[in-house]
Order: C-alpha cells, then structure tokens, then sequence
C-alpha cells in the first residue's frame, strides 16, 4: 500500500441496537490513527445508499431477520475481500434471534403490533421487508472470515483487527473468539 492509498472499509447494521457501531467510534484517539489509514465507502455514517464494488474490509454487526437483509448481505460477501462479522447478534443471532422459538418466526406480532393493538390505519406497513423464518447469524448464509463476538465487542479488540488487518497480518484472534 503507497502512502496515498487507503484501505477501503465499509461497515453495516443489520438486526440489532448499533451498539457495536458506537464501539467501534469509541475508539478515542486511536481511531485517528486508523482514519490515515482507511476510507470509509459505506456506511450508517457515511451518505452512501448502495453498496461500492471493490471494499478491503466489511465490518457487520446485527442478525440476518428479513429478504432486504438477507439479498444485501450477499451483496456485500461478492464485493468485499475480508467480511467480519461484529457482535454477538452478527456471530449468533443474540437478541433478534429471540423471535426463533415462535412458531410463526414472529410474523404474528407484526399483526399485534400493527392491527389488534391500534384504533387508526390497521394495517402492516408495506415498508416493514417481509420476515425470514428465522433469524440467522452471518456466517449461516454467507462465508465469514473473521469474527468479533461481544454485546458490544470491546473497543480495544475492534482496533486489534483493524490494525493487523491493515499492516497485512493476520489478527490472532485465539481466545478473542470461540467461533468460527
């Protein structure tokens, strides 16, 4: 890598609650130090509304619950090189994946929530992408290459792969991960 070049990253928030993503900001002053070496090409944070050809790094955090995730995350696996899957939601399905022991995966509270439980405009949003079954980590539909679990993961363990990542080694991330 010459020293005009970055490293092309993208992150992505699937089902969960975006902790990982503020622990990834919570970087402090390190995260100054990655910013020299990376370009951020997609991102919540970044004003980007489709998925860039050629990314470095993906990092993911959230389960896989519904067809519009499920037909981006593939997406993202044909145009990414190395895809990390961050946070336990990403690396076990975690909370989303609660709705897994209903029978219906869930689509009987879309109809609670939206058509018993209100007087005004019952009806189920069209805007709401229709459900899987069931909730999936990552690395049950596509390949994952490395893998950060944690509610969120720490800061420090974030950069820790980030950083060898971007000097080409191999994050040793042996007792930092019991998947995959």
């Amino acid at each position: 890598m010459s020293a005009k070049e970055k490293i092309r990253v993208a992150t992505l928030w699937l089902s969960g609650c975006s902790g990982c993503h503020m622990s990834f900001l919570d970087q402090d002053e390190l995260i100054l130090d990655l910013a020299k070496k990376i370009q951020v090409v997609y991102s919540p944070l970044v004003d980007t509304k489709t998925f860039p050809e050629n990314v470095d790094v993906t990092l993911i955090e959230g389960a896989v619950a519904n067809e519009e995730q499920q037909n981006l995350l593939k997406e993202v696996r044909a145009k990414t090189k190395i895809l990390i899957s961050l946070g336990d939601c990403a690396v076990t399905g975690n909370v989303p994946a609660l709705r897994n022991a209903w029978e219906d995966g869930g689509k009987l509270a879309l109809e609670r929530a939206y058509l018993e439980n209100t007087e005004v405009n019952k009806q189920i949003p069209r805007a709401v992408p229709a459900l899987l079954d069931k909730v999936r980590p990552l690395h049950e539909l596509v390949k994952v290459d490395y893998f950060i679990p944690g509610c969120p993961p720490s800061a420090s363990v974030i950069n820790y792969a980030l950083t060898e990542l971007l000097a080409g080694r191999t994050p040793n991330m042996e007792g930092r991960s019991k998947y995959g």
